[in-house]
């Protein structure tokens, strides 16, 4: 299967022409995973027709499935770049095992560079996270989810 970088350099220029970003391309086995950002479900149609057509002239001789979405809401965090994006954001890190320290942080994202993160006031190089997603937050529910029925004021007399 063609590698996630190539397919990147594929999808970008057509995003871009489209007024999209490529958030990341995710290959597993023979599937290949687009996730764009600011795309509604027209667009992602718009987008899987297009990508599909340009895997399908580039990988002619093996079986691949494409899915096209957009990353969610809770987001995995893997490159510099989506790190910088989610500062400020609530997040959940597992860090690798020869780590010193909690395995597993949960705060805020409070810096990232070329080098690492800070969460929570920790700092870990990008080479100590195994795995890192933002967290998305609900907001306090609705007091009531239905109106409540009220009694019947008319008089019966």
């Amino acid at each position: 299967m063609i590698a996630s970088v190539r397919i990147a350099e594929l999808v970008e220029p057509v995003l871009s022409e489209t007024g999209h970003t490529l958030y990341d391309v995710e290959v597993a086995g023979a599937t290949v995973r687009v996730l764009v950002e600011g795309a509604d479900l027209d667009d992602l149609e718009q987008i899987s027709r297009t990508t599909s057509t340009l895997l399908d002239d580039l990988v002619e001789e093996e079986r691949w499935y494409l899915e096209v979405s957009t990353p969610g809401l809770e987001r995995a965090l893997r490159t510099p770049r989506h790190y910088a994006g989610a500062v400020g954001t609530l997040v959940k890190v597992k860090t690798v095992p020869r780590t010193e320290g909690d395995r597993r942080i949960e705060g805020i994202l409070d810096e990232a560079d070329d080098t690492g993160v800070v969460v929570a006031g920790r700092r870990l190089g990008y080479d100590e996270i195994e795995q890192a997603r933002t967290v998305f937050e609900w907001g306090p529910e609705a007091t009531s989810r239905s109106p409540r029925k009220q009694p019947d004021k008319r008089s019966t007399t």
